[in-house]
């Protein structure tokens, strides 16, 4: 059942598949960043805002939210102007906002929040099938894209992995991002993305950093788990970047993904 089920009564519909092997329901998680000091300290409830134009969207995610023990609603918004007030006044760790709004959209909203110190979290929360939009969001700092077909365990699901430092992504975003990401050369001979970037074949332990990219570690820790100075690591990036031909560590995470560098890694 859908979320928007809660509220219009429909049945129905296609299960969105986790990750982006197709056929399994492995997840597409990029940590972004470590939680917040004082969610690490003790628990206490993730307070979501909720931006998108249409009353009956926001109803439904609030009855969807409410049920968990974890979430509490804090605000509402019709558009991304009224977003920025709630956001102000209300201070919430995870802000779903949809696109397409009147007055001021979400992207606008987004390029507005990237001036702003507070570390909400912001999820996409869209009908849209643009995938530039899709794209365009992900570079101005948002930390999930989700579908509004998507399962209402998956919204939740995703509310908390993004509060938690990662990114979320599933199956049908993750796909497009990463052909999205692609440079115009790969997608005009007809490469598979990244992969035909490669302009040498990685070492074992440059596969391994690309991992811990991945799985959300900063340099300072992958030195620690790999017994090697900070200085290594920072080489080690440099090396790989000029090797995939890629410029920062959301492309090389999406890479990790779409390769499944980040399983093989959490098998070792």
């Amino acid at each position: 059942m859908k979320w928007s089920e809660l509220v219009l009564g429909t049945g129905g519909g296609t299960k969105m598949i986790e990750g982006i092997t197709t056929g399994n329901e492995t997840e597409a998680l990029l940590p972004l960043e470590a939680p917040t000091e004082s969610a690490a300290k003790e628990p206490q409830k993730i307070r979501v805002v909720l931006v998108d134009d249409h009353p009956i969207v926001r109803e439904g995610l609030r009855k969807l939210l409410e049920l968990e023990d974890d979430i509490s609603v804090v605000g509402e918004a019709e558009n991304g102007r009224q977003a920025l007030d709630v956001i102000e006044e209300t201070n919430p760790d995870v802000l779903l906002l949809d696109l397409k709004m009147p007055g001021m959209d979400g992207i606008t909203a987004l390029q507005t929040l990237q001036h702003n110190p507070r570390k909400t979290r912001i999820i996409i929360l869209t009908a849209s099938e643009d995938k530039n939009e899709w794209v365009q969001a992900m570079k101005l700092g948002c930390s999930g894209i989700v579908v509004k077909q998507t399962q209402p365990d998956l919204i939740v699901k995703s509310i908390r992995k993004v509060y938690s430092g990662e990114i979320w992504l599933d199956s049908h975003t993750t796909a497009a991002v990463m052909r999205q990401f692609a440079s115009p050369q790969d997608q005009m001979s007809g490469g598979s993305g990244k992969a035909g970037r490669e302009r040498s074949p990685l070492s074992a332990r440059e596969r391994e950093i690309v991992a811990l990219v991945a799985q959300g570690y900063k340099n300072k820790e992958m030195a620690e788990k790999m017994f090697i100075s900070e200085q290594t690591v920072k080489n080690h990036l440099h090396n790989i970047f000029d090797k995939l031909g890629i410029s920062d560590r959301l492309e090389l995470a999406l890479y990790a993904i779409h390769k499944g560098l980040h399983l093989a890694q959490e098998k070792t």
